[in-house]
């Protein structure tokens, strides 16, 4: 897998949808559940709004957000990978029937514009070919005021005690494990790409460069984990 192959990424998240959230579980402790409520808590999107979920994968972030707002009418989760789509569709087709899942583009959705109270997007934003475009896409789908939330891994410029932690525990935790799956070389796969993926004062510049009124950036589990917050 090269980071920002969009091809290659597609193909890798087809491979790895039947045992994605089993493994995020053991790779967090559970706590990526923690650190996505986080974001939901902070945006606090509200019944009757419409959001989407960009790179919503298996469907995770999205099913929270149902949980949270008490419906699932007014979400989409989109997202390149077909087989992750199943796996979403499957676990919301009981209690979450009215989330629509399209196979689409993050970077080009083809959705109308300014029609988004909220956009969410959990562990994508570092898989996209340009971080800068997806957030240009985020933005021209959000309507004026709108907000998003995006949370991923933190990338860390130049030595520190938190980056060396964060190498150690994909290298000698994440991969192991996942080998243990023959996943191995799929996992490897999230240190490669936080090699070019912005720092969190990066991504505000970026996000200001693309349109959004406001950008903030503040980080969560002892500062592996950041969320970046728009206001369009």
């Amino acid at each position: 897998m090269r980071p920002g192959n969009n091809k290659s990424i597609e193909e890798m998240f087809n491979s790895i949808s039947s045992r994605y959230d089993f493994l995020n579980d053991i790779f967090s402790f559970g706590l990526h559940r923690f650190w996505k409520r986080k974001l939901l808590d902070i945006l606090n999107p509200t019944f009757g709004e419409k959001w989407i979920d960009l790179c919503c994968g298996t469907g995770d972030m999205s099913i929270m957000l149902a949980r949270y707002i008490k419906s699932s009418e007014n979400i989409i989760g989109i997202d390149s990978a077909a087989q992750a789509l199943l796996v979403a569709r499957e676990r919301s087709k009981q209690n979450y029937s009215s989330i629509e899942w399209i196979n689409g583009d993050a970077l080009e959705t083809n959705l109308k514009s300014d029609q988004f109270d909220g956009v969410l997007m959990a562990y994508g934003l570092r898989n996209l070919s340009s971080s800068f475009a997806g957030l240009k896409e985020a933005l021209r789908i959000l309507k004026p005021g709108g907000r998003a939330g995006i949370l991923d891994f933190r990338s860390f410029e130049g030595r520190c005690i938190q980056g060396l932690f964060q190498k150690f525990y994909l290298s000698f935790y994440v991969v192991p494990i996942a080998s243990l799956f023959g996943l191995g070389k799929e996992y490897s796969y999230i240190k490669k790409s936080l090699i070019n993926f912005p720092s969190g004062e990066k991504q505000i510049h970026l996000a200001l460069s693309a349109g959004f009124k406001k950008a903030k950036y503040q980080t969560l589990a002892n500062g592996q984990m950041g969320i970046l917050l728009l206001e369009a």
